[in-house]
């Protein structure tokens, strides 16, 4: 039965959508043309591919497996690049969406199967195929692999490894509640529309010829969350809903420059960011593992920044938790300074303070961070904090 949509309704749906401008198209192009190493562990070499061709084959397998995909996006720090050059987010990860139905375990499993079937065509020529199998590709080229089922959420990820932190992320989304931390990541470019132009037009894209391509912000209003990225506003709806990682994401645009649009706002922002943040992840040990993949992950390039991010960090932290006993809040805060002195000692910036060691033999959990050799415990912290220390040396679970 077909349902009437009010001009009210259609008018909100249509404040979602934006066609891209010739500019705009080009950059995207441009991403999509642009060849991306995955780089193997051990001895597996590294491919080369192009997001393009990556998102064609993989649409076709899923298809003759006869799992029909709806439509290809383009999501993330890559989509607000593509919008506005200039934001000073830069992009890391290429993040693409297939939308398609994942009714049982079946469709999950015929997925993981064809990402990893792909992976075996893009293997350099000269290379033995016959003896490789899925389980050997998955330990080679796979950073990570989630799937998530429940009553609102039905989609799976799987993220292809890049030493530079540049991971290709293909999500595969049948159901997603919430697709988007803050405005100025809540942008899906669709790329279907470039795609069949690639296939079917023998004549070259120009500002007089090229596919209509939409754009769309998962916040409700396109122009709004593009003058947030234009002015460098962190905004968002529903801030109750965003998962523990929000805190760190927030931290990381106060860090780049932006800002919430008052103090009134930003102060609520941030009691809901570290509510989450300590629901998520109640215990000290996944804390630390937590931000230090996180540092590793969002800093490639830029390592001389995390040391702003943690001082950043620390203050919000401080500021704005209210859901934490006292020793808890300080535990964390002592770890936060604890991370800042570790940046700051490899790269050999030591502070003028009193009572800093230097450990030779780090702990266990760093070998698998890639850290240097430095670590440091039982520190007087550059940031003010409560004198009371915790335990340095957490066991690794």
């Amino acid at each position: 039965a077909l349902v009437a949509m009010s001009s009210g309704d259609a008018a909100e749906q249509s404040r979602r959508f934006s066609v891209l401008s010739w500019e705009q198209v080009q950059r995207l192009d441009s991403i999509l043309g642009e060849t991306v190493p995955i780089h193997g562990r051990g001895n597996f070499p590294t491919l080369s591919v192009l997001p393009r061709q990556i998102v064609q084959v993989v649409r076709n397998r899923l298809e003759e497996k006869g799992i029909p995909v709806r439509d290809v996006k383009l999501n993330g720090s890559a989509a607000s690049h593509v919008l506005h050059q200039d934001s000073g987010l830069g992009y890391k990860d290429l993040d693409l969406i297939f939308g398609l139905e994942l009714p049982t375990d079946r469709e999950f499993r015929q997925v993981k199967d064809v990402v990893l079937d792909c992976l075996l065509d893009f293997l350099p020529a000269g290379v033995n195929k016959d003896r490789i199998t899925p389980l050997t590709l998955k330990e080679a080229y796979v950073q990570k692999l989630v799937k998530v089922c429940n009553d609102t959420d039905r989609w799976s990820l799987i993220s292809l490894s890049n030493n530079t932190g540049k991971n290709v992320e293909l999500k595969f989304v049948d159901s997603l509640r919430r697709q988007f931390e803050f405005s100025v990541d809540s942008f899906q470019i669709t790329l279907d529309s470039l795609l069949l132009f690639d296939k079917c037009s023998a004549t070259p894209m120009s500002e007089s010829f090229h596919p209509t391509v939409l754009g769309e912000s998962m916040y409700g209003d396109f122009e709004e969350a593009l003058g947030h990225l234009r002015r460098q506003t962190i905004a968002t709806r529903s801030p109750e809903e965003i998962r523990g990682g929000g805190l760190l994401k927030y931290c990381n645009l106060l860090v780049r420059g932006f800002r919430a649009g008052s103090e009134q706002e930003m102060k609520c922002l941030q009691r809901y960011m570290c509510s989450r943040f300590f629901i998520d992840f109640p215990d000290i040990g996944e804390q630390q593992r937590k931000l230090e993949a996180y540092l590793q992950n969002h800093f490639v390039g830029m390592e001389h920044r995390r040391y702003d991010y943690l001082v950043t960090l620390h203050r919000v932290v401080n500021e704005s938790t209210v859901c934490l006993m006292g020793h808890e809040r300080r535990q964390t805060l002592n770890l936060i300074s604890m991370l800042a002195l570790r940046v700051l000692a490899e790269q050999n910036i030591i502070p003028t303070v009193t009572n800093v060691t230097c450990y030779y033999q780090p702990a266990p959990y760093v070998r698998d961070i890639n850290f240097n050799n430095y670590y440091i415990a039982h520190v007087q912290p550059l940031v003010p904090a409560c004198s009371n220390s915790y335990q340095t040396w957490l066991p690794c679970n």
